[in-house]
């Protein structure tokens, strides 16, 4: 499959992220959440005003070319409180959501999508909402603990719930090109690294309910659009895969096109710290322009992506952010 078609603008929306910072200096092609807020018509700077900061991942999506504009939500976050408290904060209009996609199945992402849904009909009139999945992370998943036991996480939301909260959904492993060619969803990720080995100590419950080793996490996709005059816009939500092979085949599927920006988890905290040299080399053969890293990638890889690229390019995630390109 071909990778999507141009567009001349893409507008992307912090709705959930580890991390709030609204007193950095950012570049001109983002706006800071007190900024957004105020450009809204906040009238008193106070916590009842601000976005809420929370371990989970959620973007609202918006291509335009000419007249057509379209708008997806990419992953919801960790829980319902967290999606909604963001979503109302700055003023965001669901109704526009025309598709979602859940990256993959992990809790994180996946946790406030049942709410997203109901917020989304309840101001487009009640349509469902094609949804986009892969048949994978629906299997229930477990952290070993360095003591050997299993911890559970919290079930990602199924077909049947999704459905029954408004969610036409595609369940499939193989890549799509949706909403007038505008955005590519990937299918599953090659790993052609050698150090880029997955998410150590995870674990899946197979078919005969037994705990098997996981750490490829082979459900897990990104999202990317085309934009005139720039390049790729890479959305990868934990990089499980590794940012580094997510990269390589969002060229491969988009003929060599430049990257332009990469926005999201890349998974280098905790084990895979150990990978951040490597990974930090790696990206600097692909050259984005721009490294919009949160979530999951942790304060040391951010460091080390800030000492290799400079402040120019490192532009990290921040709750009610938002980006142009």
């Amino acid at each position: 499959m071909g990778s999507s078609a141009l567009v001349d603008k893409i507008e992307i929306q912090v709705l959930v992220d580890n991390a709030t910072d609204s007193l950095s200096s950012i570049p001109t092609h983002a706006e800071s959440e007190f900024a957004y807020l105020e450009r809204h018509g906040m009238q008193e700077l106070s916590g009842d005003s601000l976005c809420c900061a929370c371990h989970g991942l959620s973007l609202l999506i918006t291509a335009t070319r000419g007249a057509r504009r379209h708008t997806v939500l990419f992953d919801s976050g960790p829980e319902e409180y967290a999606f909604e408290r963001n979503s109302m904060r700055l003023g965001i209009d669901l109704g526009v959501v025309e598709s979602a996609v859940l990256s993959h199945g992990h809790w994180d992402h996946a946790g406030g999508m049942l709410k997203a849904l109901d917020l989304v009909r309840s101001g487009n009139g009640g349509r469902s909402i094609p949804s986009y999945t892969h048949p994978g992370m629906f299997r229930s998943r477990a952290r070993r603990l360095p003591n050997g036991d299993l911890m559970p996480m919290k079930d990602v939301p199924g077909i049947e719930d999704l459905t029954a909260h408004g969610a036409h959904v595609t369940c499939t492993g193989e890549p799509r090109i949706f909403l007038d060619d505008m955005f590519y969803l990937s299918g599953e990720i090659p790993r052609v690294t050698p150090f880029e080995r997955g998410l150590p100590a995870h674990y899946q419950k197979n078919a005969d309910g037994n705990w098997m080793p996981d750490p490829l996490l082979m459900d897990e996709r990104f999202l990317m659009v085309k934009v005139e005059g720039k390049g790729l816009i890479v959305f990868t939500a934990c990089s499980h895969a590794g940012v580094v092979n997510v990269l390589k085949h969002a060229r491969e599927c988009a003929a060599d096109t430049p990257i332009h920006a990469v926005m999201g988890g890349f998974h280098l905290s905790g084990a895979n710290e150990k990978i951040i040299p490597e990974t930090v080399a790696a990206l600097s053969e692909l050259k984005p322009r721009t490294i919009a890293a949160g979530h999951c990638t942790g304060w040391r890889a951010i460091n080390a992506l800030a000492n290799a690229f400079g402040d120019g390019a490192i532009d990290p995630l921040a709750v009610g952010k938002r980006y142009t390109f």
